[in-house]
């Protein structure tokens, strides 16, 4: 019987700063670390991770308010700099040069990585294939295979790469981790957001759609589950099961060139560095000590914040976790 391997964040496992602590006590003011109006930028790809976070930390702080918006990397660093928000979520830390920029405009930057999101590689029910070495990966997304039959015996015919937007943070990781920053190939092509990337690979049996690994998850869908129930869950003290991949698609194993084994992106598979497309998502906040993005940042790489990453499938940067094996394959 195949297993399936999960991580459970243990409760109370992060030990919170005296910022997030006190972010946790409720206090009615007007512009406090747990009231007021805030905006931020959140790259696309972490949209569904992100929405989560606001929609627990608006149910515990009634009075505080998150305005966000979901932007290509680009887009999101560019209204950092330009002092439009204090708040963004990237799949990158600032360079030294940004920092010293933002410290020029008298701003304090505040960064910590929040998680680690595996990059998943999904194709039709209908395909047969089941793995790729990250070579086959770069091959691909270069246009060097051109055709399903370029990988293996197949009926299919020309391989379509799906990605959300051609400014987006997954783009530029192929493109840099991949092919060291090469054009992408002929046959690569952007829906305009990750849903999109998602039912294009439901409806057509030659894509193979690239999409980070909490939007596969098959209990992201939660259309059942109301965001208070979601938000009670989170802020008890009860222990976070890793969430398991949808089966409306194909999710591939990847294999590095020189391994034997491939692996699917679970979370234990992320954890102990089998899976070998990855990538740090960071949030970082000029906001001042005592103010509302100053307290949102606080939530999200504290505990409660941290519980709610593990829920969505990818690993939380700042966890003390337990391996349980309930299960599955790799």
């Amino acid at each position: 019987m195949k297993k399936i391997r999960h991580i459970i964040l243990a409760a109370c496992a992060i030990a919170m700063s005296a910022g997030a602590s006190s972010c946790l006590k409720y206090e009615k003011k007007a512009n406090s670390s747990t009231t007021g109006t805030t905006t931020m930028v959140c790259d696309a790809s972490f949209q569904n991770i992100m929405q989560q976070e606001i929609d627990v930390f608006e149910y515990q702080y009634p009075d505080a308010h998150i305005l966000a918006r979901y932007e290509p990397q680009n887009v999101a660093v560019d209204s950092l700099m330009s002092l439009n928000t204090k708040t963004i979520v990237i799949a990158r830390d600032l360079t030294d040069a940004e920092k010293r920029v933002l410290r020029s405009k008298k701003k304090v930057v505040k960064s910590a990585k929040i998680a680690v999101d595996a990059v998943a590689l999904i194709v039709n029910k209908e395909n047969p294939l089941e793995m790729l070495t990250v070579g086959e990966v770069a091959d691909i997304i270069a246009g060097r295979s051109m055709e399903w039959n370029d990988l293996e015996p197949s009926e299919l015919g020309q391989i379509a790469v799906i990605f959300d937007d051609k400014g987006s943070s997954l783009v530029s990781y192929m493109r840099d981790s991949l092919l060291a920053g090469e054009p992408l190939g002929p046959n690569v092509y952007a829906q305009g957001s990750v849903p999109k990337v998602f039912e294009t690979v439901k409806e057509n049996r030659n894509a193979i759609g690239v999409l980070g690994v909490s939007w596969i998850t098959s209990d992201m869908s939660g259309a059942d589950i109301s965001p208070d129930s979601i938000a009670a869950d989170m802020l008890s003290d009860s222990p976070v099961i890793g969430a398991t991949l949808t089966d409306d698609i194909k999710v591939l194993k990847i294999r590095r060139n020189d391994e034997v084994t491939a692996y699917k992106p679970y979370q234990q598979n992320i954890f102990d560095g089998s899976y070998p497309l990855f990538r740090q998502i960071y949030m970082i906040t000029t906001g001042v000590s005592g103010s509302l993005a100053s307290g949102f940042y606080s939530f999200v790489t504290g505990e409660t914040g941290q519980k709610i990453i593990m829920k969505t499938g990818i690993l939380p940067a700042r966890t003390r976790i337990q391996v349980v094996q309930l299960g599955e394959d790799e």
